[in-house]
C-alpha cells in the first residue's frame, strides 16, 4: 500500500515463504516441528525449470514445507542432493553481511529453549529482558541459522 492506504500497481500481496538450506532435513524437519511448526507437505524437485529458476545445472533438491500455527507463516527448508550446498561458517556472528535470522512470537520461552535444547539448539548470547516489553534469546538453529524468540512481557 502507498501512505494513501491504496494498494500500488504491482505490489507484493503476502510474504509467501523464507527458505533455509539445510544439510540434514530430517533434524531440521525435527528441530521446527519441537519450535511448533508443523508440516505442510515435502517435494523432491528437479529438472529443467528448477535448473533455470535457481542458475545451477543438475538440481535435484528436497523440500519441506513448515507451516506456523496460525496459518500466516511458512518456512521452506531445503536440502540439495544436486549441486550439494556449499560450505558456509555455521557459527558466523549476527552481524555478518546476509546473515539469516528467523525470530518467532512464543508465549513460554523457556519451555521452548527445553524444547529445543535436545535438537541442537545452542544460545548465541544471553536471554534477555529488554526493557519492560519482552524477554529476548539468539540461538542456532539447523545449518547455523540464527533463530530468535521473543516472548511479551506485557
Amino acid at each position: 500500500m502507498t501512505g494513501t492506504g491504496k494498494r500500488a500497481h504491482g505490489a507484493i500481496q503476502r510474504l509467501d515463504n523464507i527458505a533455509i538450506v539445510v544439510d540434514d532435513l530430517e533434524a531440521a524437519k525435527a528441530f521446527f516441528a519441537a519450535l511448533g511448526l508443523e508440516l505442510e507437505g515435502e517435494a523432491t524437485v528437479e529438472g529443467g525449470t528448477v535448473d533455470r529458476l535457481v542458475g545451477l545445472e543438475g538440481v535435484r533438491s528436497d523440500i519441506a514445507m513448515m507451516r506456523t500455527p496460525d496459518g500466516h507463516g511458512r518456512l521452506e527448508l531445503t536440502k540439495y542432493v544436486t549441486p550439494s550446498s556449499r560450505d558456509v561458517d555455521p557459527s558466523a556472528p549476527p552481524n555478518t553481511l546476509g546473515a539469516h535470522r528467523i525470530m518467532f512470537a512464543v508465549e513460554d520461552i523457556d519451555d521452548v529453549l527445553e524444547r529445543l535444547r535436545p535438537h541442537g539448539a545452542e544460545l548465541v548470547g544471553d536471554l534477555v529482558q529488554y526493557e519492560n516489553s519482552y524477554r529476548l534469546v539468539y540461538l542456532r538453529g539447523p545449518a547455523g541459522i540464527i533463530v530468535a524468540l521473543a516472548q511479551s512481557t506485557q
